[in-house]
């Protein structure tokens, strides 16, 4: 029987009730046909409702790609477990989730992104949680805040435990009755590959944290190929764990690019193409951060003023210094910046994000 459907027909299998696992990082990899035809449907059937939603990094940019927007109606979603949220401007019509935090309209929490991934792992393991010293005596912790962002995040997700003399943080594993997840490509037994994205994220956790659970698995692509015609070591997602195709070709790579080989690491773009930030306090403070970096370090970074200190060893010529890892996936190669950064060009390697948080 054939896996290929359409998103109205993907949207129709989601159950009042039900919690869904979506793999994106805001534009990055977004299934944002499959999640844009579920609050469609909601429009016009008032199905489904009351449905949790799991989102290790932000579904949805501010740029067109509205991932979480979709699903931000009240009465659809009444909770959600995110490691971040869609961001943009100031300029910008803020998202639709905003306002729902803010008027107590959905229970939101704001989990750790590493944690939310080990949620999935332990719930395809059929283990119980994960146990973490990650957020102790942060907001994370349940003697502060406990990951809820508002009022309306009442129940708790996390505890202390006591583990062996010492003191740890118990997140209880959330199971996923529905997981969305994005590739480039599926032949027609469902195998994924993922040859002109920027990440690979927790598609294949997602999934199987879904299937061993009895639950279904939708992957948005942006085309169908015959069988065989994949390489084995190219499949991240083997089509045994894939329910149903949803074929989206007009999918954005990310945020305001349909398609950039040198993200996906298809291609190798020149160094001097790059701009490097012009001179303001964001500058001044990343060129400070680049005054501590040594040869040979591994140096994570995120979102923000952090992302500019690549640039910074780009303009002095000493790109190459230090190898950058992003928590999407990317190792080495140059992070892109603003609301692009999740991925970068050049890359040397391009990992499972749950692994980056091992």
């Amino acid at each position: 029987m054939s896996k290929l459907v359409s998103a109205a027909h993907a949207a129709s299998l989601i159950k009042d009730g039900v919690v869904v696992s979506v793999s994106s990082s805001s534009g990055l990899g977004c299934p944002d046909a499959v999640l844009a035809a579920i609050g469609e449907r909601f429009d016009a059937e008032g199905h489904p409702k009351a449905i949790t939603t799991l989102h290790p990094i932000a579904a949805g940019d501010m740029y067109g790609i509205k991932g979480i927007d979709h699903l931000a109606k009240p009465g659809l979603l009444t909770r959600t477990l995110c490691g971040s949220y869609p961001s943009g401007p100031s300029s910008a019509e803020p998202p639709r989730i905003w306002q729902m935090i803010g008027d107590n309209s959905v229970a939101a929490y704001n989990v750790p992104s590493g944690i939310l991934f080990d949620m999935h792992r332990e719930a395809a393991a059929k283990r119980p949680g994960v146990l973490t010293k990650v957020g102790l005596d942060t907001f994370a912790d349940p003697r502060h805040q406990g990951c809820a962002m508002n009022a309306a995040a009442s129940e708790p997700i996390v505890s202390v435990q006591q583990f062996d003399g010492e003191e740890w943080l118990y997140f209880r594993a959330i199971v996923p009755d529905i997981s969305i997840i994005r590739a480039t490509s599926a032949d027609e037994r469902g195998n994924l590959t993922y040859e002109h994205e920027g990440a690979y994220l927790g598609g294949l956790e997602q999934a199987l944290a879904a299937r061993n659970n009895g639950g279904i698995v939708i992957a948005q692509v942006k085309r169908v190929v015959e069988n065989g015609t994949l390489k084995p070591h190219d499949v991240r997602v083997p089509g045994v764990l894939v329910d149903h195709i949803v074929v989206a070709p007009d999918q954005l790579q990310t945020t305001q690019t349909a398609y950039d080989p040198a993200i996906s690491g298809e291609i190798f773009r020149p160094l001097s193409t790059f701009r490097t930030p012009e001179m303001n306090v964001q500058k001044v403070i990343a060129r400070r951060v680049a005054m501590e970096l040594r040869d040979g370090m591994a140096v994570n970074i995120g979102f923000g003023i952090s992302a500019n200190v690549p640039r910074i060893l780009l303009e002095e010529g000493q790109h190459g210094k230090v190898t950058w890892v992003i928590e999407q996936g990317a190792v080495g190669g140059v992070p892109l910046l603003d609301f692009k950064f999740g991925c970068a060009s050049n890359a040397e390697a391009i990992m499972p994000s749950p692994h980056q948080f091992i």
